[in-house]
Order: C-alpha cells, then sequence, then structure tokens
C-alpha cells in the first residue's frame, strides 16, 4: 500500500509541473468594427473615391471622343463598299479599311491602358489603407482591452458596446490625413539576356 502511495505522488508530481507549465488560453475580448463604414467615412478615402471617380468620367469621355470619328468613318467606309455591289474594293479603299482599323486598335489598346491605370490606382489606394489600418487596429485593441477584432459584416448580432468604429475611424483620419491617388509607374519586364556568340 505505501509503495502504491508513493508511486502515484511520483506520477502526481511528474504531471502537475507539466499541466503548470501550458498556459490557459484567456477568455476571448471581442471588439467589432464596420469597415464599409470606416472606409467610407475616411477623410482621405472620401478624397481618392472623388479622384477615381474623376478618372472614371475622363476615361468616358475619351472613349466617346474617341468612338465618334471612328464610326463615321466606318459608316463611310461601308457605304462605299456597298456601292462596289460585290466587286473588289480598290487600293485606295482598302488603305482607307487598313487605316480605320490602324486607328480603332490604337484607341482599344489606349482605352485598355488608362483602365489598367485606374485599376492600379483603386489597388494602391487600398494598399495604404490596409498599411495603416493594420497598426491602428492593435492600438485600438490595446486601448480598448480587446484580444479579438472583427469585421461587423461577419457577426450575426453585437452588442453597441464592442462597436470600436468610431475608434478606428478617428485613428485612421489622424494617421493618413492624404493618400495617393496615382500608382507608381508599373515596373518594366525585366529583359533576357542574350548569349553571348564567340
Amino acid at each position: 500500500m505505501k509503495t502504491l502511495l508513493v508511486t502515484a505522488a511520483i506520477a502526481a508530481s511528474m504531471i502537475l509541473p507539466a499541466a503548470a507549465s501550458a498556459q490557459a488560453i484567456p477568455g476571448a475580448v471581442v471588439a467589432v468594427v464596420d469597415l464599409e463604414k470606416v472606409q467610407s467615412q475616411c477623410k482621405a478615402c472620401q478624397t481618392a473615391a472623388t479622384a477615381l471617380r474623376g478618372q472614371v468620367t475622363a476615361l468616358q469621355a475619351r472613349e466617346k471622343s474617341l468612338a465618334a470619328p471612328l464610326e463615321t468613318e466606318q459608316k463611310s467606309i461601308q457605304a462605299s463598299i456597298d456601292a462596289l455591289q460585290g466587286k473588289e474594293p480598290d487600293a485606295a479603299l482598302q488603305a482607307r479599311v487598313k487605316a480605320f482599323q490602324a486607328k480603332q486598335q490604337q484607341g482599344s489598346q489606349e482605352l485598355a491602358r488608362q483602365q489598367q491605370q485606374i485599376q492600379r490606382n483603386q489597388a494602391y489606394i487600398s494598399q495604404q489603407i490596409l498599411a495603416k489600418l493594420g497598426p491602428i487596429y492593435q492600438q485600438v485593441m490595446q486601448k480598448r482591452g480587446a484580444n479579438v477584432m472583427v469585421e461587423v459584416g461577419s457577426t450575426l448580432a453585437t452588442a453597441s458596446a464592442l462597436d470600436v468604429t468610431t475608434d478606428v475611424l478617428t485613428a485612421l483620419n489622424a494617421a493618413m490625413p492624404t493618400v495617393q491617388t496615382t500608382a507608381p509607374a508599373a515596373a518594366a519586364p525585366a529583359r533576357q539576356q542574350q548569349p553571348q556568340g564567340r
């Protein structure tokens, strides 16, 4: 019996330090933030949204200014082709068709470049905002004593006392008074080096 108690005491002494070294996870203290509200009401975000809308408006205006003369030229070429009644077009008409197609392609390429630039600008704005928000989340969590922060859209229901949207918005306005609305130029693709001949 005495041996059994000694064995049990030894086993318990081996288990207790292992149990004591494993720390319990603290209870979750949750904060909730409405990111849609933050991004729509942040001063720099509003300025950036206005700039992007201006860029989109300029793109649409350019698209219209390119389309009008092309449409007129296309109708003129089509009328000339229809007048031939199935005959082969002469060299001058063929040259007009080629010139029209080249203008059409150049216009499409220009519009595609502008569209890509707007998309790059939008991504660059988002990147700047997200870079500022990361540290702000940590500051707000620390200030409010939270150890978990979730977006309000991913919750089913929350108490208003958990909402830290105003804290995040205030900190973001202070940390980011402005935002760059034009992305830096895209890096040119690296050229492959040609092997040198002997």
